[in-house]
């Protein structure tokens, strides 16, 4: 073992020119755990189109490159018309201190085809842009200056994913609809490990009344060219921060291979993760060698909560739920689709503030950032990987099963710990009432039952709101999601009544999820006027579907526009699709304050209470939403925060209150008082979740009147003046 091994948080120096740039690792005496060198910075790019590559890039970068920081998405600045290869290159300065370890590159995501050179090797490649993957490049990395080379490919073709919307050939344009994404879009890093790394560990979990068992499956590496006996500890550490729970176990692994170890922590009371407040515990498991050296930790979230559907009914740990929700592509015009964190916390902060409680973050896997974000937010997602307007004859290409497989376990292996994952989706209005179709949903619905039992499977049709009529493959599906745009490309918007009715008699022992609905801007004349066609449009259809009780869910398409080369105004050739709350700059529409308005689970009234004509305090009622009605489920974790303010903007009186669990129906009190004097006074109550968003609240306002006389006493400067 080298003294001083690698430290966490490695020290890093970045220096870099026009065509070059490095990061140096330098080393501190710390514990061998395994570490995480950022290699986001320091990359030369340039757009080769449809060249080969030239030997000598993999060497040095041609003229023209120009310096950029990962995630990076070409396409932002180069247009729609940029597809093609797009190249990377950057400089590591490798210390001797670590050659000799186990070193890999670490891709988040580079879309859509990868291929990756050091020191003019090529190391590995990887198919599916929005997937992580690893490569090993001990062997390849030398003490000094190292050259990493990667080309990007993100043509799309018939059996790729995403690939050539083959429905749409007749429009003249079988692209996706959505940005052409070329490039390295997500972070690299370098991972720098000694004698044995985890992997990963697939948390499963069993609740009963007053415990929850939760077993992690750790998979371990030994990267080592010796056999080593190794121990693993794992814990639980509850929301409160709090360890709970702790197993040990002892695990032999042969050279160079690799091995799995499962941990059982039972929990006693369990803090439940519930539909608006994501209650999470931490799983920690640390690897040591015979000597006991850490040699890595892993940490993933977990959510204690069961989901179930019975009678048509989505059941949150054991209650009936009805939630609604907005879509978000990976999308903004100064990142294109190569977000960042802070951009993705935004997004997801707002439509926490639109009471999304349920959604497909659309159409492809999501960074973890997104994950994460749900999960503390008690937000249900419903991933998919994005097979998009394809026919029977790709659905029935085994390339494209193969794929499709391949991306979906990689999905799962990533994300499938988050306790909002609720399902997975297998593809999006594609020709699913095919045998093709069928045999498609089949196969994909056992591949992920094996490596993820007891996780819903779905997938989005369009076909059956033009007609409803039962289809074999959304029989397969354990429920039904429906893109249904009554009012435009489904049919009149009085249609939708008619629509679900049939649904019923088609479906009877199915739930249904409206997985899109909503008003695209070009049905309307302008931005302006289609802004106030969405707005009548999800309040009608809205209506419509709380009337159907085996709706378990309704997802508006969408929370901001976003770039395209489909469903575009007249006359453009690219740009941003009308269709959101938010416009690409996030300002919002008066949609936004629709949606919000009408998915809002509490409301509240406020009575004053008063001392003659002198407001002292109030009582507040907050009542949940109807039993039934869309959305609706149990509040849980909320608080009640209240202001009062005099005439003269003097706070009179402030404060919070944790309020009880609201179910739909139920309803709490919360009173408060201050030291009265007869002024106008405006109450402010504010139902904030867990997560701090606003959930409803009410303002009301006093103004004191006396009959015949001012309520308040006069400005002498301003009587007239005694003419004695």
């Amino acid at each position: 073992m080298i003294s001083g091994c690698i430290r966490a948080g490695l020290r890093r120096i970045w220096h870099g020119s026009a065509g070059f740039a490095s990061a140096v690792l330098m080393l501190a005496p710390v514990p061998a755990t395994a570490e995480q060198l950022d290699l986001d910075t320091g990359w030369s790019f340039w757009l080769a189109k449809d060249a080969p590559a030239d030997p000598a890039w993999l060497k040095a970068d041609p003229a023209g490159a120009e310096s950029v920081v990962v995630p990076h998405s070409w396409p932002l600045s180069r247009g729609a018309n940029s597809e093609g290869v797009g190249w990377y290159a950057r400089t590591l300065v490798v210390p001797d201190a670590i050659i000799g370890k186990h070193l890999e590159l670490h891709f988040d995501a580079v879309f859509y085809a990868a291929r990756v050179w050091v020191n003019g090797t090529l190391v590995g490649s990887h198919e599916g842009g929005h997937t992580a993957f690893d490569l090993d490049v001990s062997k390849v990395l030398k003490a000094g200056a190292n050259r990493i080379v990667v080309a990007a490919d993100d043509r799309p073709g018939f059996a790729t994913i995403p690939g050539y919307a083959m429905r749409l050939a007749g429009s003249g344009n079988v692209w996706y609809d959505w940005w052409h994404s070329g490039g390295i879009t997500r972070d690299v890093s370098l991972r720098i490990a000694e004698r044995g790394l985890i992997r990963r560990q697939r948390i499963r979990q069993l609740l009963k009344a007053d415990s929850a068992t939760v077993t992690s499956g750790i998979a371990i590496e030994n990267v080592d060219v010796t056999p080593h006996n190794y121990s693993l500890t794992t814990v639980a550490i509850d929301p409160d921060g709090r360890m709970v729970a702790r197993a040990f176990a002892g695990l032999t692994v042969a050279a160079s291979s690799a091995g799995t170890s499962d941990a059982e922590l039972v929990i006693a009371k369990p803090q439940r993760w519930q539909i608006g407040a994501g209650k999470l515990y931490r799983i920690v498991a640390e690897l040591r060698d015979e000597k006991g050296v850490v040699l890595d930790r892993r940490e993933d979230s977990v959510g204690l909560r069961t989901l179930a559907i019975r009678d048509r009914r989505l059941y949150v740990n054991d209650v009936a739920v009805r939630l609604t929700g907005v879509t978000r592509h990976e999308d903004s015009p100064w990142e294109g689709a190569a977000e960042t964190r802070g951009t993705i916390l935004h997004d997801m902060r707002d439509l926490n503030a639109l009471h999304v409680t349920l959604t497909r973050p659309v159409h492809y896997p999501q960074p973890q950032s997104v994950f994460d974000a749900a999960d503390r937010a008690g937000m249900l997602l419903i991933p998919e990987i994005p097979i998009w307007q394809m026919t029977a004859a790709q659905l029935g290409d085994p390339r494209l099963l193969v794929r499709a497989k391949a991306m979906m376990a990689e999905m799962i292996a990533e994300s499938g710990n988050h306790p909002s994952v609720l399902a997975w989706s297998v593809m999006n209005e594609s020709e699913a009432a095919t045998p093709q179709g069928l045999a498609f949903v089949h196969a994909m619905k056992a591949h992920i039952n094996a490596i993820d039992p007891g996780r819903f499977v779905t997938f989005a049709d369009s076909q059956i709101a033009e007609r409803a009529v039962r289809v074999p493959a959304l029989v397969e599906a354990d429920f039904v999601m429906a893109n249904a745009y009554f009012g435009t490309w489904s049919g009149g918007a009085d249609k939708v009544g008619p629509w679900l009715d049939a649904f019923d008699k088609a479906y009877p022992d199915r739930m249904l999820v409206i997985s899109e609905f909503g008003w695209p801007g070009p049905f309307s004349k302008d931005s302006a006027s289609a802004d106030v066609a969405r707005t009548d449009n999800l309040k009608d259809q809205l209506a419509a579907f709380a009337t159907r009780p085996w709706v378990g869910g309704a997802i508006f398409w969408s929370y901001a526009d976003y770039r395209s080369n489909k469903n575009l105004f007249a006359g453009l050739a690219d740009g941003y699709v009308d269709h959101g709350l938010v416009d690409p700059d996030r300002q919002r529409r008066p949609s936004y304050f629709a949606w919000e308005a009408a998915n809002r689970a509490v409301s509240a009234k406020v009575d004053l209470t008063m001392a003659g004509e002198t407001p002292t305090g109030f009582t507040a009622t907050v009542m949940g939403a109807a039993k039934g009605a869309l959305p609706s489920y149990p509040l849980v974790g909320a608080r009640l925060h209240w202001r009062a303010m005099g005439g003269d903007r003097v706070v009179l009186g402030e404060g919070e209150q944790a309020l009880p669990v609201i179910a739909p129906g139920g309803t709490a009190t919360v009173s408060a008082s201050w030291s009265g004097r007869l002024t106008p006074v405006t109450v402010t109550v504010d139902i904030l979740t867990a997560e701090g968003a606003r959930a409803g609240g009410v303002v009301r306002e006093y103004e004191p009147f006396k009959a015949g006389s001012a309520a308040f006493p006069p400005d002498p400067a301003q009587l007239p003046k005694d003419p004695s």
